[in-house]
């Protein structure tokens, strides 16, 4: 039987990488669409992938991706235009009339959220429901235990875990768990058609014990610094985050404070859709720190960590508000983080609506 070939866009991140990989590894033939090579790009296609290296915003690019495509992955490029994107996607999807799209959408997303790249997935939320051809399955992680690796050099090096959490809890999943349910959406379609699923490590964890488990893996004390917003935007920008992306990186730290990552976890899609459990977070870590060279101790990289920490305090930070005044970017008239809406919590309590493993918190 010939298996169906399969779009996945930006394949060179976090899901898209880890999902093209697994689809291979089942034997399925897939186009990888990129938007510049790099070094995951040349090892996807030394894997078997299909490379096409373009502009998901321009509609003779996502034409030529489409031929030839049944199913495809979607997950938004970080830029200031994501909207023309998905827009154009959608268009094309439905032309090439495609079995079904598997969306990389967001736990926060609402309608007035202050991020505005939230507000774009709200939007598309809606907008690919209105291809009247295309299947569509939503997925809807959180905060992504990636996301913590960030910070294992100071972590590693020094003992310290700065980042701006408070005292918010998350199950947070890793980039190959959010994956197998992409993957599995994609495989068998028909199961998943028209349902949200939250992928989500198997505990929720404070700060705290996400630091004890830096500690146990590297056999050294670390201790949780919990730092203020302007110092992880000052973070954002020495570790060459665009200005886009520090405006709705700030938002989603004030969510997880919030608790609302928290919120709604763990759940059970990770088992019920990838088809197998969720990775424990001290598995997550012990692959970061064997695949990382900032993880093994010594004098040269706690030099290099020492200098960082101090090049981040002399760092200004980035006039956000401006940037976005200056792009022209449109604002919510009522900003609105989603535990301050009463229909987005219970929406999101509601048992077994994202594969919920037991009643939400």
């Amino acid at each position: 039987m010939t298996l169906p070939k399969i779009l996945i866009t930006n394949a060179n991140g976090k899901t898209g990488f880890a999902a093209t990989l697994q689809l291979l590894a089942k034997g399925y033939p897939v186009r990888a669409f990129v938007r510049t090579q790099r070094a995951s790009t040349v090892q996807l296609k030394q894997a078997g992938a299909e490379i096409l290296i373009g502009n998901m915003a321009d509609m003779a690019t996502l034409t030529q991706a489409m031929q030839g495509i049944e199913r495809a992955y979607l997950c938004l490029p970080g830029m200031p235009n994501p909207l023309f994107s998905g827009v154009s996607f959608a268009v094309a999807a439905q032309a090439a009339q495609l079995d079904v799209v598997v969306m990389m959408g967001q736990w926060l997303s609402h309608p007035q959220h202050p991020s505005f790249a939230t507000r774009v997935i709200n939007l598309m939320d809606s907008i690919l429901s209105w291809m009247p051809d295309v299947g569509v399955v939503t997925i809807n992680p959180g905060w992504f235990a990636d996301n913590y690796m960030a910070v294992l050099e100071p972590i590693a090096q020094l003992g310290l875990m700065p980042m701006p959490l408070g005292q918010g809890l998350n199950p947070a999943p890793s980039n190959e768990d959010i994956a197998r349910v992409i993957v599995g959406a994609l495989i068998n379609p028909a199961a998943h058609i028209g349902k949200t699923y939250r992928p989500t490590g198997p505990k929720l964890l404070a700060p705290e014990a996400i630091a004890n488990t830096f500690s146990r893996v590297l056999n050294r004390p670390v201790k949780y610094i919990d730092i203020s917003e302007t110092m992880f935007l000052k973070a954002l920008r020495v570790q060459g985050f665009s200005p886009f992306l520090q405006a709705q990186m700030r938002h989603y730290a004030e969510e997880y404070r919030r608790n609302a990552f928290g919120t709604g976890g763990p759940t059970n899609a990770v088992l019920e859709v990838g088809g197998q459990p969720p990775e424990e977070f001290e598995t997550i870590v012990h692959r970061y720190v064997a695949n990382s060279s900032v993880g093994q101790r010594s004098l040269t990289h706690q030099l290099r960590a020492v200098k960082n920490l101090a090049q981040i305090l002399l760092t200004p930070v980035t006039d956000i508000d401006g940037y976005e005044r200056r792009q022209d970017l449109p604002r919510a008239s009522q900003p609105t983080y989603v535990l301050d809406d009463n229909a987005w919590v219970t929406n999101h309590r509601l048992a077994g609506a994202f594969g919920f493993t037991n009643t939400p918190a």
